[in-house]
């Protein structure tokens, strides 16, 4: 039985820069960083606490354009001091804003920012 999502892809132009950006800045871990085969290199992070990963793989290795096929949405316990964080370690987001979220009242406050290839990192927070 499927018990969770493992991981994800995301094509980036250049690794060194989606990994600083991952790690330095969302403070995420890297799980593994190694070469797979000559000139290919595998760098998979994943967030404080997460079990599901994104594999940062480059764009032209795969034949395909960066920022090409993913947006992510993450969760936090506290948006506002998530996006005060973030700000703090240099990232640009918007202000958190409350969206309705399905039909049982609940609503999510959510705030978006990009990666260095222009995908969308979307960190929310779960009202009710």
């Amino acid at each position: 039985m499927i018990t969770h999502v493992s991981g994800t892809v995301m094509y980036v132009a250049d690794q060194d820069a989606s990994r600083a950006f991952y790690v330095d800045k969302l403070g995420f871990r890297v799980v593994r960083d190694e070469e797979i085969g000559p000139g290919d290199r595998w760098l998979e992070v994943v967030p404080p606490g997460g079990q599901t990963s994104i594999v940062l793989a480059a764009a032209a290795d795969f034949g395909r354009q960066p920022g090409e096929g993913a947006e992510l949405a993450f969760a936090c316990e506290d948006i506002h001091a998530t996006v005060r964080q973030l700000r703090e370690a240099g990232v640009r987001i918007t202000d958190p804003l409350e969206v309705p979220w399905g039909r049982t009242g609940t609503s999510i406050v959510a705030a978006k920012t990009t990666d260095p290839d222009g995908n969308d990192v979307v960190i929310t927070q779960r009202v009710s």
